[in-house]
């Protein structure tokens, strides 16, 4: 009995997991604006941002991964290979989101010593597409952390007790 629990526990984080992480990669991929300001064109997009492009990509493969170890079975003998695994996928998808977060936090608030300038103001709905992928983000990398944890205490503690 203990065994299905430990399995269901594991295919809904990791399913989570998933849909955490390819919604980030999706709705970071379709933040798109473009706006006239003064006369002068403004266009912005996610691609223009090669943090937000690292931030897609790293989502995408986590969500890939996910996908991929639903199908894996829960006894074998590559868990130790997917615990490693995902403790690089885990710190793969957190400096994504810290990457993206750093550039999100420039794009809100502008830097005055570097004269860069705030654009949320003038892209409301790009700025706002991409709050949300950042906030799937982060819930995916929590998620990806709680699940982490879980498989080094059900294939490492358990399994020694």
């Amino acid at each position: 009995m203990a065994k299905n629990t430990d399995r269901i526990c594991f295919l809904v984080l990791r399913l989570l997991a998933f849909g955490a992480t390819l919604s980030a990669a999706i709705v970071m991929a379709t933040s798109h604006e473009r706006t006239t300001y003064l006369s002068l064109s403004i266009e912005a997009k996610y691609s223009h941002t090669p943090a937000f492009k690292y931030f897609v990509i790293a989502n995408a493969i986590g969500s890939a991964y996910s996908l991929l170890l639903l199908f894996l079975p829960s006894h074998g003998s590559l868990w130790p290979l997917v615990i490693a695994s995902d403790v690089v996928i885990t710190m793969f998808l957190t400096s994504s989101i810290s990457a993206a977060l750093s550039i999100a936090y420039v794009g809100k608030k502008g830097n005055s010593y570097a004269g860069w300038l705030p654009i949320c103001d003038q892209v409301p709905n790009y700025c706002n597409h991409v709050t949300g992928a950042l906030a799937a983000g982060f819930i995916g990398v929590v998620l990806y952390m709680v699940l982490l944890q879980y498989s080094i205490y059900t294939k490492c503690c358990k399994s020694s007790s």
